[in-house]
């Protein structure tokens, strides 16, 4: 969703740049749209110190899908509310997945390193008979001496 802006420095897709007449300007809405969406909570942009609305690269591409959605596919704003909350939770839970997949592989090659040193620590006191294909194990006591 996000336009292709160069960002300045230290910016990102995120960080707020844009007052409103130029976020209207570049989704192609009206300002007081802007304030509307802002009021309703679709689009929700940062604050400059002195209240002013300020709109990331983010934000413009939000817009214009509140716009695509709303005029293309004829949803209304509750739906489009919907639709925008649902995709933000489906975000969160992708990071979450990723966050959990590598706790996972780390935990994995953890255990997979405990394996090799308890390997590494054996004194080849257990030798396997040739000939034999048992699995069970035998713990061989020597009688006590009398």
């Amino acid at each position: 969703m996000t336009p292709g802006f160069p960002f300045p420095a230290g910016a990102d897709e995120d960080t707020p740049m844009f007052v409103i007449s130029v976020a209207a300007q570049l989704s192609g809405l009206h300002a007081q749209t802007l304030r509307t969406y802002d009021r309703m909570g679709l689009v929700s942009p940062g604050r400059a110190n002195g209240g002013g609305r300020r709109y990331s690269p983010r934000d413009i591409g939000l817009l214009r899908e509140v716009q695509r959605l709303s005029q293309d596919e004829g949803v209304n704003l509750a739906g489009i509310k919907r639709i925008i909350e649902l995709e933000n939770e489906l975000e969160a839970l992708r990071d979450r997945v990723a966050e959990l997949s590598e706790q996972v592989a780390a935990a994995h090659v953890a255990a997979e390193q405990a394996a090799a040193a308890v390997h590494a620590s054996y004194r080849r006191e257990l030798v396997p008979l040739p000939g034999r294909r048992e699995t069970a194990l035998v713990v061989w006591k020597p009688k006590p001496r009398r």
